[in-house]
């Protein structure tokens, strides 16, 4: 496994489309181990090939439940609403609020391409969306209600003691 550069929001690979993914071949399992490395070195939640600068249809993602593998993913069925802050991997340093649905249910290929369904609620919901936006070439900045702001990095403030 080996950690990959991250392309940033600019990076003419993210605007495309990615291809389906007809078989699962070993260099493709290699890429789905150093997704699963990179986005973990970098704390994220999620992250897709086309972050990495591969067009293929494959996403990881990992919102505290164990990694999920989703090799050629659609939407089937979406419920509800949220909004809430986002950001990206792709795009460091910044977030912005978002709205996406509360409810979506999924159709995906595992790692070995079995087919497999299931419904995400909240985050991984969120995660979903966002992460399945890559694949189609949409950056979540194109969705973001009002700006884009900076983030906060916990461990650079300082805290004050309270009087």
């Amino acid at each position: 496994m080996a950690l990959r550069q991250i392309r940033t929001l600019g990076d003419p690979v993210l605007e495309k489309t990615c291809r389906t993914v007809k078989e699962m071949t070993p260099r493709l399992r290699e890429l789905v181990d150093d997704m699963l490395e990179t986005m973990y070195d970098q704390d994220g939640v999620g992250l897709a090939a086309p972050q990495v600068g591969v067009l293929r249809r494959i996403v990881v993602i990992d919102v505290g439940e164990g990694p999920m593998v989703l090799v050629n993913p659609v939407i089937t069925e979406t419920e509800g609403e949220q909004t809430g802050q986002e950001g990206c991997l792709s795009v460091p340093g910044k977030a912005g609020e978002v709205t996406r649905p509360e409810t979506v249910k999924v159709q995906a290929l595992d790692r070995d391409m079995q087919p497999f369904e299931f419904e995400a609620h909240e985050l991984l919901a969120r995660a979903v969306c966002h992460e399945l936006d890559h694949l189609d070439g949409v950056m979540y900045v194109s969705k973001v209600n009002g700006e884009l702001h900076d983030v906060v990095n916990e461990e650079e403030t300082e805290e004050v003691p309270e009087d």
